[in-house]
């Protein structure tokens, strides 16, 4: 998998940008943040199924093929397609034959007086009928102008875009699928690594009232252990509380039953993978984007549409034609038909015409320039992209090696405080050191994570590259 990318320095700014780019790429949208998955379909999904007693165990895979089926953003992507074929249908109506049947039986009595027959020799009275007139017909009519030729092509492209729009909903799904499940990999990390400072804590605390007891340690040793302690459990029930949101938010995401309790089964991966040069990602990236293609098919649609506007200043030839059987009675009908065309001629139309031209044009030229600027847009995300998680890889690197670092410094601290040369202010200050460490390491390495995601994103690879990995591509 050579797709995916980081954004900023901590994991709340990474959220925030991660929301930000997503609220920006056309018809669809965006990860994490709570507070965005109230009005963002990314965020939303379909729940299907029934809940299943215990926890369900959730793969990234599995998270990704449940958001492809049942996340919101997706779901009203793929109704706007269509919706975008039934217009097209619509259209194409306009310009096809249509044909329709009629039967009718009629019994009647005319006053011929009433349409101007009267003062005939012969006859005693303008009063005709009452008598039958059965009639079935088939008729044919058609409408041939370069206005609907042109209408049609115009929702044919927007077909197009439509579907490009839902590929490009895929690539979102995919997204916002990833960072919620490793967002929660890394909560849950946290949680672990929040348990194991509790624990150490309880340890100090202990050797701290032991030497209080034996008279080699004051009091207020014991008193600085307490409150350390105290800091921990807080910390661990915060973390705690977080996985829970976190599992929350990546079940609404992908559509899980409401109510479903879900485990984890797959660790935070670590991806090492070759990084493409900005030339390679940006020719990859417009030849993959899907909203790049959605774009380019809007501005065709609008060059139709503009097409079709001038076309109802030009001749229009109607074609109609009836064929059937009237008679007196069923049996006694005879076959009769009716042939005609007919040319029309705008001559006048009270700038109606110029007034939907202008409008078409407009929309060219809107279409046009969010084109180009979407064109800027992808050099933009894929050199950010690419910036992002080269920083994020390096800060990765750095918190490992300060890692180690902090651990060795907690061990020497507590080796001091069990000689009795110093006290526990620099065990505690050391235990604080780790436990900057360790977050930093968490979250570097959801950075970088989450950098391969935005990557793939950025190429328009990011359903593709996260099948890639899950396979040990």
């Amino acid at each position: 998998m050579r797709a995916l990318e980081a954004r900023g320095p901590t994991s709340d700014t990474m959220i925030v940008l991660l929301s930000g780019l997503l609220l920006l790429a056309p018809q669809v949208v965006t990860p994490p943040v709570p507070a965005a998955s109230n009005t963002n379909p990314a965020f939303g999904g379909v729940p299907t199924g029934t809940a299943t007693p215990g926890p369900l165990p959730l793969s990234l895979a599995d998270a990704i093929d449940r958001a492809l089926q049942s996340n919101l953003a997706l779901v009203l992507a793929d109704q706007g397609v269509r919706n975008a074929r039934g217009l097209r249908l619509e259209a194409l109506g306009d310009v096809l034959p249509h044909l329709n049947g009629r039967m009718s039986a009629v019994r009647e009595k005319i006053n011929l007086e009433a349409f101007g027959f009267t003062g005939f020799p012969g006859i005693p009275s303008v009063i005709v009928g009452p008598f039958n007139v059965y009639d079935s017909r088939v008729y044919v009519s058609d409408t041939l102008d370069l206005k609907g030729l042109y209408k049609v092509e115009a929702e044919g492209h927007r077909v197009q875009a439509a579907r490009w729009t839902y590929q490009d909903a895929r690539q979102v799904a995919v997204l916002v699928a990833a960072n919620l499940y490793l967002r929660a990999l890394s909560d849950q990390s946290r949680i672990e690594t929040r348990r194991a400072e509790l624990e150490t804590a309880r340890a100090l605390r202990q050797r701290a009232a032991d030497r209080k007891a034996a008279g080699t340690a004051p009091g207020i040793d014991v008193l600085r252990a307490d409150v350390e302690m105290s800091s921990r459990e807080q910390r661990v029930i915060a973390a705690e509380n977080q996985f829970e949101r976190s599992k929350l938010d990546l079940a609404r995401a992908i559509g899980l039953p409401l109510g479903q309790q879900l485990q984890l089964s797959d660790p935070m991966p670590t991806l090492n993978l070759p990084v493409l040069t900005p030339e390679e990602a940006l020719a990859r990236a417009y030849a993959n984007r899907a909203d790049w293609k959605a774009a380019q098919a809007r501005v065709e649609a609008a060059e139709a549409s503009r097409r079709s506007a001038l076309g109802e200043a030009l001749p229009g030839l109607s074609l109609d034609a009836d064929y059937g059987a009237i008679g007196a009675t069923f049996g006694g009908a005879r076959s009769t038909y009716t042939l005609g065309a007919a040319v029309r001629v705008p001559l006048f139309q009270g700038g109606r015409v110029a007034g939907k031209v202008l409008q078409a044009d407009a929309t060219l030229q809107s279409a046009r320039a969010t084109l180009e600027d979407l064109r800027g847009r992808v050099d933009y995300d894929v050199r950010v992209a690419l910036l992002d998680l080269e920083s994020a890889r390096k800060r990765r690197a750095v918190a490992e090696t300060a890692l180690g670092l902090a651990r060795e410094q907690l061990q020497q601290a507590q080796d001091r405080f069990d000689a009795g040369v110093a006290n526990n202010i620099d065990v505690v200050q050391a235990q604080q050191a780790v436990a900057t460490a360790e977050e930093d390491l968490i979250a570097s390495t959801y950075e970088v994570n989450l950098g391969w995601a935005f990557l793939g994103r950025a190429l328009g690879m990011a359903e593709q590259g996260f099948r890639q990995f899950i396979r040990g591509e």
